[in-house]
């Protein structure tokens, strides 16, 4: 796309909701340090890099991390900024230099917490930080939630997508934990006569699974560290792409930790 001489103003939105992906629209695509490829975004480079055969070749892109960028009207190479240093326009109507965040949607609300360390949506008026959760939650919780601390540090315990930084809506529940809006709903549909507290059917389901999906020979009897987000306890249990389950209370709701540290 040309640009033409323009006023200052016409020459920033040039392009404006014209470029991006499915997640995002912006007028630049990123350089991850990770692998050295380009991408449109964050969330277009785990994708792509979630499908590799090898397990531990996988990995998630730290947003911090992002050095370069690329505009996508000039095709210019450069240090992350809101504005091309080449053709300048804002390669971002919202651009967040601590998460080096760019979006051209402002209809979403984007504002960065600082105690989360992200970028969120929604409107900043509309949300507070409960300290003990570790999350940002809508105004209409606070002092009506129970807390459970970092509540949103694990995977929803449906789809296992990573709730804290996740694209969509998240739930609440009396308990305090959570899983993703749509994932709450196909569970009530689907076991309407269950409880949400009982989540036995859906262990039951992802045991059925794993069982259906060995490992490959090589991480078959690999051993990592678990934090069970329901009942606290740390246990070493076999690794496996799908989930791991809690040795003292039998649900998935866990998160890998480091190895604790022995006593010298």
């Amino acid at each position: 796309m040309e640009m033409e001489a323009s006023s200052p103003n016409e020459r920033l939105t040039f392009g404006k909701m014209g470029y991006g992906c499915q997640h995002y629209r912006r007028r630049c695509e990123i350089r991850a340090p990770c692998c050295n490829e380009v991408f449109p975004c964050r969330h277009c480079h785990n994708e792509a890099v979630n499908l590799l055969s090898n397990p531990f070749d996988r990995h998630e892109l730290v947003r911090q991390d992002v050095k370069q960028v690329i505009c996508s009207v000039c095709d210019t190479e450069q240090p992350v900024a809101q504005a091309c240093s080449n053709c300048g326009i804002n390669m971002g109507e919202y651009f967040c230099k601590i998460c080096n965040f760019f979006d051209d949607d402002t209809e979403k609300g984007q504002f960065h917490c600082h105690d989360c360390g992200i970028c969120r949506i929604g409107g900043r008026e509309n949300f507070f930080h409960c300290k003990k959760c570790g999350s940002c939650y809508s105004v209409a919780l606070r002092g009506n939630h129970t807390c459970v601390e970092n509540s949103m540090q694990h995977h929803c315990p449906i789809c296992y997508e990573y709730l804290f930084d996740s694209l969509k809506d998240t739930t609440v529940m009396k308990c305090g934990h959570t899983m993703h809006c749509e994932c709450y709903h196909e569970m009530i549909k689907r076991d309407k006569h269950f409880p949400p507290s009982d989540m036995s059917r859906t262990w039951k389901r992802i045991d059925e699974e794993i069982e259906a999906t060995p490992m490959p020979e090589d991480y078959r009897y690999r051993k990592v560290w678990i934090l069970c987000n329901d009942c606290n306890d740390t246990t070493e249990v076999y690794f496996h792409i799908i989930g791991q389950k809690c040795s003292h209370c039998q649900s998935y709701n866990t998160r890998t930790i480091a190895p604790p540290e022995l006593p010298q």
